[in-house]
């Protein structure tokens, strides 16, 4: 997705290996989120201490992240479980998700 933005610090070694946030200008996360949902991707909208709160991330929202652009945030997580295919599967059902739901208006 050409305008997303990689949440977080830019250099790989200050990063969680197994956790990445992005967020989608224009777009709803809670829409993003059933549209994987339906397609059985396992994503969030927030940290893990607010999944399940229908409100922008306060950790975004301290960082002075814009309330519009912590809206449209989905925060992905690998496990001992997680495979190559499961990231492939992400990788190519997160293009056509983000551009349905800024067609669709879901944003």
């Amino acid at each position: 997705v050409p305008d997303a933005i990689l949440g977080g610090d830019p250099y790989p070694e200050g990063r969680l290996p197994a956790n990445a946030h992005f967020t989608f200008p224009g777009c709803e996360g809670d829409s993003l989120l059933l549209l994987l949902d339906a397609q059985g991707i396992e994503c969030s909208t927030g940290s893990a201490c607010t999944a399940g709160i229908a409100q922008p991330s306060h950790v975004l929202l301290a960082t002075g992240t814009d309330p519009d652009l912590a809206r449209g945030t989905l925060r992905f997580s690998l496990g001992h479980t997680s495979t190559k295919a499961d990231v492939d599967a992400v990788a190519a059902a997160i293009g056509p998700a983000v551009d349905r739901a800024r067609t669709a208006g879901l944003s």
